[in-house]
């Protein structure tokens, strides 16, 4: 079950050392789209969201992976100016290896921050990525999701017990 604990733990996109990331080499960021960018109900980007994206695209590739279609991509991939892998299928590793590809990058120069363990960090960490967990902005998710969040209670309680992934202790 460890390959649900992320490497860090933040309370926001908003919070994570990205100078940190910089120093470990880090090329590119993967970023889960609905309840870790914004809640699933914003159909595009606010203006603090473009200001933290426009800052980071100096130092890293940015690119947004989400298991959502190509329409609810194309609003971020325009406003934000970063690409996009929609219908990602996560935590299946197709899309991500085909990025890896593409960009020319090893596991070792990728971060993937998400809200789910049980798609965002296990895949990040099954690809061998830096995976980066923060908690989810909204409450209000599709049935899937919370299916999956049900899951990964259990999860976290069984690392609580452990002393590890203590949800509200970041860590980094």
């Amino acid at each position: 079950m460890d390959i649900f604990i992320p490497d860090m733990y933040y309370q926001s996109i908003y919070k994570i050392d990205y100078k940190k990331l910089k120093r470990m080499k880090i090329k590119c960021l993967l970023f889960a789209l609905d309840n870790t960018l914004v809640p699933m109900s914003k159909k595009e980007p606010d203006r603090k969201l473009k200001d933290l994206f426009a800052m980071l695209s100096d130092d890293f590739k940015i690119i947004i992976v989400s298991n959502n279609n190509k329409l609810r991509l194309t609003p971020f991939k325009e406003q934000l100016n970063v690409d996009t892998a929609f219908n990602s299928h996560k935590p299946n590793k197709r899309k991500l290896i085909k990025i890896m590809k593409l960009y020319k990058l090893k596991p070792t120069e990728i971060a993937f921050i998400g809200d789910e363990l049980l798609t965002d960090i296990y895949v990040a960490n099954k690809m061998e990525f830096v995976s980066i967990f923060v908690n989810p902005i909204s409450k209000i998710e599709p049935a899937k999701a919370k299916f999956r969040r049900k899951i990964e209670r259990k999860i976290v309680k069984h690392y609580n017990k452990r002393g590890i992934l203590i949800i509200g202790d970041y860590y980094e």
